[in-house]
């Protein structure tokens, strides 16, 4: 089937965890959706419910206009695409490849020039929101690529999404879920690390955790407060001086020796922070510490105030 017929069918490979929930999303919205997975039971559900089985990557090309992927990582997405029985080799020319993996932007990049060549547009599209997302189509989308292709196919993601949004060019899907996993995780390990140093110290850990949801940190939301400080480049005048902070942190990692806890990221963070204090930054916002990062990376990360109030109230 080409692109440029009447109808639209939907290829769907990988019904794992996550996929398999997508799919079965699809086929309630209605979509003709095409499957295919490594262990052929994993369809028997979306069979049953009125998808089309096709017995490898390049049959489902063959029978559709835009094909989705949710597969492990980059080599089976790889494989997928471009092996032996993959998706180039049964694509007709207008073909649309969304690829909702968690990939790497550098093969996500190589990928879309090989598959260029033979007129497939490929988009990396990686999901956000685990299986209770992709069970109830409440999941962010970021992709990259085309802005026409993303506009075209945004209704077949909008039946498992709440979210799809456009970030740039190919590549910049898979950046954005990156940044996003990579920032949970680093902060889940600082919060371990936080939390083990109280409940030594003696707080029990039902009372710690209630206490410090209502703190200043714990009542809002976290990746908002990067728009107060940091992305605009505002630390003067403090909301909370890095004097002052310093001197939390330094209070903090003496209760962890006290109490015979490792501090790791505490004591990297305090070091960061000495080290803006030593540039004459003390009367500065305590965010102020976050530019040596910026320095390092030979980087600025900034975004004008109007964006911001744009992207806070959108």
């Amino acid at each position: 089937m080409t692109a440029t017929s009447d109808a639209q069918t939907v290829g769907f490979i990988g019904l794992g965890t996550m996929g398999s929930s997508m799919a079965q999303n699809l086929i309630e919205a209605g979509h003709d959706l095409v499957v295919h997975d490594v262990l052929p039971q994993a369809a028997e559900q979306h069979l049953a419910a009125g998808a089309r089985w096709a017995e490898g990557p390049d049959a489902v090309a063959a029978a559709a206009d835009v094909v989705l992927l949710s597969l492990p990582g980059p080599v089976e997405v790889r494989q997928v695409l471009t092996g032996p029985d993959g998706i180039a080799a049964g694509a007709a020319r207008g073909l649309a490849v969304l690829d909702l993996s968690t990939n790497s932007p550098t093969v996500v990049r190589e990928l879309s020039e090989e598959l260029a060549d033979a007129g497939v547009d490929l988009l990396d599209a990686p999901v956000s929101g685990g299986p209770e997302g992709a069970r109830t189509a409440r999941l962010a989308i970021w992709v990259g690529g085309e802005r026409p292709v993303f506009d075209r196919w945004r209704h077949v993601l909008e039946s498992f999404s709440d979210e799809p949004r456009y970030v740039g060019p190919i590549g910049a899907g898979s950046v954005a879920k990156l940044v996003h996993n990579l920032s949970g995780y680093m902060i889940q390990t600082a919060l371990a690390e936080a939390l083990t140093v109280g409940v030594k110290a003696g707080v029990p850990a039902d009372e710690l955790w209630e206490a410090i949801r209502h703190g200043a940190h714990g009542r809002r939301r976290t990746f908002d407060m990067l728009g107060r400080n940091f992305l605009p480049g505002r630390f003067d005048p403090p909301d909370f001086a890095l004097e002052l902070a310093h001197k939390d942190v330094s209070l903090a990692c003496e209760l962890g020796r006290d109490v015979g806890v490792p501090l790791r990221i505490a004591n990297l963070t305090l070091q960061e922070m000495t080290e803006a204090l030593n540039r004459g930054w003390a009367t500065r916002d305590s965010r102020s510490a976050m530019l040596l990062q910026e320095e390092r990376a030979g980087v600025e990360v900034r975004v004008s105030p109007e964006r911001i109030a744009e992207i806070l109230e959108g």
